[in-house]
């Protein structure tokens, strides 16, 4: 056996979710329609054509999915809160419903001695709130804020942790330029609208977060880039790929400007959507940086294509993957040292923010076995050698305070409907019967020991 890591003393382990993904009950309570509601009911926009309306039944069966954490042994559980479910139409009258079921979560959490990590953004977007514009409009940061005020009136005596925004990159760029996520928009202008307007939307509230005694940040998703090759034009491309996937957000948040070349590569189109006195706002004090991350990005030069469906295809670069490189049922790299490599340079880079790993994990082809048991050795190993990089990166220095496995249940993978299964627990859609996996075993043990 290998020699046991051991963890710094009060480091957290969790898992995570987001409302879309799981709650279900999309008309319940006076619940409004998301862009996620209207996006996957749209012909062709789900691989296997299906929504989340029901999805893992969470809001009915949220009690025994916090059993089941407790049963794993997590100090920590990371949901997401949905806003249509509290304004329904983004900026009107709050929805107490809606509201009441979050109570009973976090209720629920405390009950069971697992620290509430709330979201407040985690994609679903009102739809009317979308209808006048968007995150392309600058109001809807204000929207964002008069719902930020409502959740915190009721749940901020009780919640002890807050994220601002689940992956904005994500929200901008694959939500408004590619068109593969909800609006399902293909403009690059409107991503770098609805991007600028997601940051200012964290800015409005922090001030509002700041009147809790909690701990606030804001969870990013990265990667750590390389070149495909040692040419000068892909050590070229990494580095103005690196500042568009890690720094288009971080920078604002921890350093106060945009990245240099990427800012300028863009010119033109970000004409007017700065005014006096955003990235001020933007650079306000976090107490931690959320990082999501799953794969390490190889990166060749390319000549870019201005006549692509995808406006992110004008981009002088492309992702490509390396020979013999292992992928998971997405297709993505399975590389943790990529991991601790980018954990160890982005530590350096912004050396006094501490850090949690808010989501990390894999997709695989699971089955399930006669007795119903379902042996995953591929996540198993995927979770195992991940924790060892962070482990690593630990020892070098970095200050990681915690890691959220993604996800807790086999979920509504976005665009890739169900046939894609995240969750160290097995979701059986038909019967919503949950089954821990192999893995949630093996996590169990290594939270149980804080050690891997």
């Amino acid at each position: 056996m290998p020699p046991s890591r051991t963890f710094p003393d009060g480091f957290a382990w969790g898992a995570a979710t987001a409302s879309y993904q799981i709650e279900g009950a999309v008309d319940a309570d006076g619940r409004g329609p998301s862009i996620w509601d209207v996006f996957s009911h749209t012909p062709g926009r789900i691989r296997d054509g299906s929504t989340g309306d029901v999805a893992c039944d969470h809001y009915h069966r949220w009690a025994a999915d916090l059993d089941l954490a407790a049963q794993l042994g997590l100090d920590a559980y990371r949901f997401s809160i949905a806003w249509p479910r509290v304004i329904p139409d983004g900026d009107g009258d709050v929805n107490v419903r809606g509201l009441d079921f979050y109570d009973r979560l976090v209720d629920g959490l405390l009950e069971r001695g697992i620290r509430p990590v709330a979201t407040l953004y985690h994609w679903d977007l009102p739809q009317a709130l979308e209808d006048r514009g968007g995150w392309a409009e600058r109001s809807a940061a204000d929207a964002f804020a008069r719902y930020a005020q409502a959740v915190v009136d009721r749940l901020g005596d009780r919640v002890p942790q807050w994220i601002t925004l689940n992956e904005p990159w994500v929200s901008a760029f694959v939500g408004y330029a590619s068109g593969r996520h909800a609006p399902g928009r293909t403009n690059l202008r409107d991503a770098l609208l609805a991007s600028h307007h997601l940051l200012l939307a964290h800015a409005r509230v922090m001030p509002i977060l700041r009147t809790t005694e909690a701990r606030v940040g804001v969870t990013l998703n990265v990667s750590h880039v390389l070149p495909l090759t040692d040419s000068p034009a892909d050590r070229d491309a990494a580095e103005l790929a690196d500042e568009q996937v890690n720094g288009w957000f971080a920078d604002p948040i921890l350093r106060g400007s945009y990245p240099d070349r990427m800012a300028a590569w863009y010119g033109s189109l970000l004409d007017g959507i700065v005014r006096h006195g955003d990235l001020e706002a933007i650079h306000a004090p976090i107490d931690f940086i959320g990082l999501n991350y799953y794969v390490r990005t190889h990166v060749r030069a390319v000549r870019g294509d201005a006549s692509s469906s995808d406006p992110m295809d004008v981009l002088p670069y492309r992702a490509e993957l390396p020979d013999g490189v292992p992928t998971t049922a997405m297709g993505w790299p399975v590389e943790p040292d990529g991991l601790r490599d980018f954990l160890i340079a982005f530590s350096a880079s912004h050396p006094h923010v501490p850090i949690l790993i808010t989501e990390n994990g894999s997709a695989w082809d699971d089955t399930v076995a006669a007795d119903g048991s379902v042996d995953d050795p591929e996540r198993t190993a995927y979770l195992e050698s991940h924790l060892v990089a962070v482990h690593e990166a630990i020892a070098a220095g970095v200050d990681v305070r915690g890691y959220f496995a993604w996800s807790l249940l086999d979920n509504f993978e976005w665009a890739e409907g169900y046939a894609k299964r995240f969750g160290i627990v097995h979701v059986d859609y038909p019967t919503q019967r949950r089954t821990p996996k192999a893995s949630a075993r093996r996590y169990a043990e290594i939270v149980a020991a804080n050690a891997v």
